[in-house]
This record gives C-alpha cells, sequence and structure tokens, in this order.
C-alpha cells in the first residue's frame, strides 16, 4: 500500500545534522546520543501527511512511499529550518543579561521576550543574539519508518487536534467527536478545527470545555 496525500500514518524518524542527532522519536536512540529530554514522552508520532505536522522536507517525500519501510530524505535549508535571516541578529544590552542573573558568552542559548536566540559575540557593553533556528541554513538529514495506516476515527482525531491543541480527551458516538479542553477555544479556532475534522476525517466535532462537564455533573448529583 502507498502514501496519498491527507492519510494518517504512524512513524518513526530520526533526524540528524552532519551525522550528529538532533531528534528521534525512539528513546533508545535519544539515550546513546545523549540527548534525552527528561519529561518527555519518546513514541511513535502520527502525522496526516500534506497538513505540515512534520517538517516541509519530510512531509512532501511521504506521498507514494510504502508502509512497513524505512527511507532516508535529505532535506535542504529551505524545505527544513528555513534559510539564515540577517534580521534575527539582534544587538541586545548586557544589563538584560545582568537582570537575569545570566553570564552572557558566545554559545550560550538565551530566551529573550521569550525568544530563544543563541549569542554569537560579546562585547563593548552588548551582545549579539542570534535568533534563527539552530539548524536554519544547513542541510539535515531524515530517516524515517513507516509503521502503518491509522483508520480509527478516535485515535485521527485525537492525534490530529493534539498537533494543536496538545492532549484532548474524545469521546466518539454516532459519527460525532466530543472533545473536552481544559480552557475555552477562540471562536475562529473551533470552527477553523471544525472544518479541517470534516474535510480530512469526516466526522462532525463538538469542543466541551472539562470545567463546564464537572459542573453539570455535580447539579445531576444534587439532584438526586
Amino acid at each position: 500500500m502507498t502514501i496519498k496525500k491527507h492519510d494518517f500514518i504512524e512513524i518513526d524518524y530520526t533526524g540528524k545534522m552532519e551525522g550528529q542527532m538532533f531528534d528521534t522519536t525512539r528513546e533508545k536512540d535519544a539515550k546513546e546520543a545523549g540527548i534525552t529530554n527528561p519529561g518527555f514522552e519518546y513514541k511513535p508520532m502520527i502525522v496526516c501527511v500534506g497538513e505540515n505536522q512534520i517538517i516541509k522536507g519530510v512531509d512532501a517525500r511521504l506521498e507514494g512511499k510504502e508502509i512497513g519501510k524505512e527511507y532516508d530524505f535529505k532535506v535542504p535549508p529551505e524545505e527544513g529550518f528555513g534559510k539564515k535571516d540577517p534580521k534575527m541578529l539582534r544587538m541586545v544590552p548586557l544589563r538584560i543579561f545582568k537582570e537575569q542573573n545570566i553570564n552572557p558568552m558566545p554559545g550560550l542559548q538565551v530566551n529573550i521576550d521569550s525568544v530563544v536566540g543563541t549569542i554569537k559575540t560579546v562585547g563593548g557593553g552588548r551582545a549579539i543574539v542570534d535568533f534563527n533556528h539552530p539548524l536554519s541554513g544547513r542541510e539535515v538529514e531524515y530517516k524515517v519508518k513507516i509503521n502503518r495506516v491509522v483508520s480509527d476515527t478516535k485515535e485521527k482525531v485525537e492525534s490530529y487536534l493534539k498537533f494543536f491543541l496538545g492532549d484532548v480527551k474524545v469521546e466518539l458516538n454516532n459519527g460525532k467527536a466530543k472533545v473536552f479542553v481544559e480552557n475555552e477555544l477562540d471562536e475562529k479556532v473551533k470552527e477553523n478545527l471544525k472544518n479541517k475534522c470534516k474535510d480530512l476525517i469526516k466526522v462532525d466535532v463538538e469542543f466541551v470545555k472539562k470545567e463546564k462537564v464537572k459542573v453539570e455533573e455535580e447539579k445531576k448529583t444534587e439532584a438526586k
């Protein structure tokens, strides 16, 4: 079976740059490479092909591939983490780092105004910080194993919405999906996600705030 656009598939992958691993779905490989991220759950990833849920250079190459096979993809910067943008280099006064108890030095990753960057140079009372992605301008390689096609509707809804909302609870009944969320969603966001689920998964989605469900259950209990 070959992969088509908008198929939901489960994949394992490993990303490398010049032979050095920077990302993987396999915990064993992460430990061997010394890049284990505590708290991160290593497991296969479910993506909807053609929906940009993985970098463009991998997403575009999945169509036409076969289930159960492993592929090596070379991804150029423009299809990966982007080209280097000179406008993403900023001069930051050293006092900003002192306020955060940071000793600035070249190569150090810092968070300025909730944006992560890498210090390039320090001197003259300021530092030049590069806010480009650390892998921008670099060709990367991905080894991708296509495990299976996902056919279960609930699993499709959960995996698709997880990409945008994080983990969600889904109940499926008579072709309709009730999705329980922690926080109230913007109406435009809800409408867009509903339309996408309808187009891609052929299912109607209703978003329900968990707190609202809890209140309704408490009222039912009191009524008894």
